[in-house]
């Protein structure tokens, strides 16, 4: 028994000594890293209006932008507010997936989906504003990626919205549509992102954001729709515990859409938000926090009506649903990939013009 004591001791100290040397890895690592650079260093495709500095350079080793989590520039807290709530929603899928049988229970798999799609369009985001400063391609392959993270993400909530928090009365009106037209949309809203950040350089800012914001406002105010009707038909919402959440994740998409189409507060701070206080991190922040009440709300609603939705749905509709969310994520993947091919093409042709 000592004997046994004692190994698992001295694994233990050589595990901390591990882990002390990482401070200093990282130390090691930091001073290769090349120094940030500022607005007029960087092309115009990488520039973000009202920030000066904190520019990474390009064509750099893979190495380098990978680093550059640890780094201090403009991207910094984009990247780390999205990774840290993929491990969020990681741990909430690893906590339900002890209750919840994901694999049995049909009805589950539309919460399922929610999960995924969240981490998707998590993920992807992460990656883009890690990696998209690499090369003029990487930067529009990258963002493509992140609008197919971000029509899963659609589809998933509507998907949600559809499938358990949805009243009879709104059922009747949308049930042979509204699944077809919430993949049509979140498709068209990838395909818009994906047109405007490809022709970003030759469109005014207000011209690139509504090709940008419409189609994915529409996408939103479909999918929404049976929750706004939830809300203003419940009687008292106070004995709806999932309202609550369903109000507040109505409260976050709508303050983190704002963020996302003006530019402030940097606007007011030209220079001192080059780092932190952007409205991009912040449009970030709160699509995170509707994100998380969202899957609460869905939580609940998976828990407490369950006698509804197997009336509504049936037991064959999840299925159904489920192979409609891998046929959008399949045809928005392939409209990135199509864009990027064309991004290829045109920097081909323009260096074939030098």
């Amino acid at each position: 028994i000592a004997t046994t004591v004692m190994e698992k001791i001295g694994r233990l100290f050589i595990n901390l000594q591990q882990v002390q040397q990482v401070p200093q890895m990282l130390k090691e690592a930091a001073p290769s890293l090349p120094c940030t650079m500022r607005e007029g260093e960087v092309p115009c495709y990488l520039r973000e209006r009202y920030i000066h500095t904190g520019y990474r350079q390009m064509h750099q080793g893979w190495r380098y932008y990978f680093l550059s989590l640890f780094q201090r520039h403009n991207e910094t807290v984009n990247v780390w507010s999205h990774l840290l709530s993929t491990l969020v929603v990681l741990m909430k899928l690893s906590q339900l997936a002890e209750t919840v049988d994901f694999v049995g229970d049909v009805h589950a798999w539309p919460l399922l989906i929610l999960l995924l799609s969240s981490l998707a369009y998590m993920m992807c985001s992460t990656l883009a504003h890690l990696l998209s400063a690499k090369s003029e391609f990487c930067h529009y392959a990258f963002f493509f990626l992140d609008y197919v993270g971000v029509a899963l993400y659609q589809y998933g909530s509507a998907l949600v919205h559809f499938y358990y928090a949805i009243e009879g009365s709104w059922h009747s009106l949308l049930q042979g549509m509204f699944m077809p037209c919430a993949a049509f949309l979140s498709w068209f809203s990838c395909l818009a992102c994906c047109y405007s950040k490809y022709w970003s350089h030759n469109l005014p800012y207000w011209h690139r954001k509504v090709v940008q914001v419409v189609p994915s406002g529409l996408a939103y105010a479909w999918d929404i729709s049976p929750v706004v009707h939830r809300i203003f038909s419940c009687h008292p919402c106070s004995q709806d515990p999932a309202v609550f959440f369903h109000v507040g994740q109505v409260a976050f998409f709508l303050s983190s859409a704002f963020f996302f189409t003006q530019p402030l507060p940097q606007k007011w701070f030209p220079g001192r938000c080059d780092v932190l206080g952007q409205g991009h991190q912040l449009f970030h922040v709160l699509l995170a926090l509707c994100t998380l009440s969202q899957i609460e709300a869905s939580r609940l609603d998976y828990l407490g009506r369950r006698p509804l939705y197997q009336r509504l749905h049936g037991d064959a509709a999840a299925l159904h649903f489920s192979l409609l969310f891998v046929f959008t994520g399949a045809v928005s993947a392939l409209t990135a990939v199509v864009m990027s091919g064309k991004v290829r093409s045109s920097l081909d042709h323009r260096d074939k013009l030098k």
